[in-house]
């Protein structure tokens, strides 16, 4: 049969990676996708810099349109990132009749609904496997390999960098502004890290994830996002001597008042697999009905890790090149026609446990006053650690676990306890989560 012939938009470090891939591994990936797949056509903004990956045989524009337009084109992998142009092109991609695999997961979070139904109307396939978490097939695994389960809930570390963080405060004891430096000189975050540290790119997965695992339609702009630039280092050596790990978690999980979608530091038992994922990895633990929990864990990215992905959804695309297209697996895991528009639960009715640390004066009756008050808003106490005051200070730290309670009932109790004269600082809060197996 004839090669199919793709075009790559971008050649940065994802797309070399995927040239690569494509070039060291050709005969195996011919003989998994049945036809042998060429790169004819790529597109950069430089076209005279020298490339890591082997570009023989193909042709090098700096129009990306030049791509998506070519008609010897079938499929066009996108790997640009970012909202704009990103969007414009894949959508003209699509109009071409052109199959598209993106690792866009901004695009797919953001756009990700108009994009599936121009693709629907049109008859061709977008793949996304390397949208969300690198290397690890996440993605298939949920829409396919779980098709037959309710899923309940899933919980991921989903953004590398802030994983690498948080290991760094923890294992050094160092200050969040230092490790960050590291993680940029390692090359672990980008000069301008908002979009990492502040969770926007978890978010991003998340939306991703959620759509996939309950038939809803993309709902980024819904979902609750906090980073971990707030952070300090006595927060993760607490937890550590609490027993329990601070991880940035993407948690996703069906109640029966609609769907909590959200991103958020969360103290994790130090005992759970999830816990103890490290470094730049990433990780993403789902619960289903029938198979119970379940863990993936990899490289979240990097040059090979993500081509990995965007190659396997590369082999999918070809083997269904002649398929009906009403016969393929649905983009969002769902019939198109089935998704159900779920609320997202704002963040103030989602219940969870949490981590408090108050700086009280160092007197009696203190304790009485806060307690008080968490018992007149419902708020059970789980457990209390009072340290010993430093010398020359007047305060102590008091760190609470409390059990599971609303957030706008914790909301009303952080404002109640900073307002008693004994406190001295504004409190410290993290949301906690056992993530225990029968966890609904």
């Amino acid at each position: 049969m004839k090669p199919v012939k793709i075009g790559i938009l971008g050649l940065g470090t994802v797309g070399c990676g995927t040239v690569s891939v494509l070039a060291r591994n050709a005969l195996e990936i011919s003989r998994r996708a049945g036809r042998e797949i060429r790169i004819a056509q790529a597109s950069a903004r430089d076209l005279r810099k020298k490339r890591a990956c082997p570009m023989e045989g193909i042709q090098l524009v700096q129009d990306p349109y030049e791509v998506v337009r070519n008609p010897e084109i079938e499929v066009v992998v996108e790997l640009i990132g970012g909202y704009e142009p990103a969007r414009e092109l894949v959508l003209e991609a699509i109009a071409n009749g052109k199959h598209v695999v993106t690792a866009n997961k901004a695009l797919i979070a953001m756009y990700g609904n108009e994009i599936f139904a121009a693709a629907q109307k049109k008859g061709v396939m977008v793949a996304f496997e390397a949208a969300v978490a690198g290397g690890i097939p996440i993605i298939k695994a949920v829409r396919e390999g779980l098709a037959g389960n309710r899923i309940e809930w899933m919980a991921g570390i989903i953004n590398g960098t802030c994983n690498f963080i948080l290991t760094e405060m923890r294992d050094k004891g160092a200050d969040f502004a230092d490790v960050l430096k590291e993680a940029q000189r390692l090359g672990y975050a980008e000069t301008d890290p908002t979009f990492d540290v502040e969770g926007i790119d978890a978010a991003h997965k998340l939306t991703i994830l959620a759509a996939i695992a309950f038939g809803i339609p993309l709902k980024f702009k819904q979902a609750y996002t906090e980073g971990i630039s707030k952070l300090t280092r006595l927060d993760v050596q607490y937890a550590e001597k609490l027993g329990y790990r601070v991880k940035l978690l993407g948690i996703a999980r069906r109640t029966n008042g609609g769907v909590e979608l959200r991103v958020h530091p969360t103290l994790i038992p130090e005992r759970r697999l999830i816990a103890n994922v490290d470094g730049a990895m990433n990780a993403v633990l789902v619960k289903g009905d029938a198979v119970g929990p379940t863990m993936f864990y990899g490289a979240g990215a990097g040059a090979e890790p993500t081509a990995s992905a965007v190659v396997a959804d590369l082999v999918d695309v070809v083997r269904t090149l002649t398929a009906d297209p009403n016969n393929r697996v649905p983009h969002l895991a769902f019939q198109p026609d089935a998704l159900v528009d779920l609320p997202i639960l704002p963040i103030e009715e989602v219940e969870t446990s949490y981590y408090l640390r108050l700086h009280a004066l160092d007197k009696p009756g203190v304790l009485a006053e806060v307690t008080r008050i968490l018992a007149d808003l419902g708020i059970s106490i789980e457990s209390i650690l009072q340290k010993e005051p430093q010398a020359g200070e007047d305060s102590v730290p008091v760190i609470i676990l409390t059990q599971r309670v609303k957030e706008k009932n914790m909301n009303e109790a952080i404002a109640r306890i900073e307002k008693l004269s004994s406190i001295k600082a504004k409190v410290a809060r993290i949301r906690l989560e056992h993530l225990n197996p029968d966890w609904k």
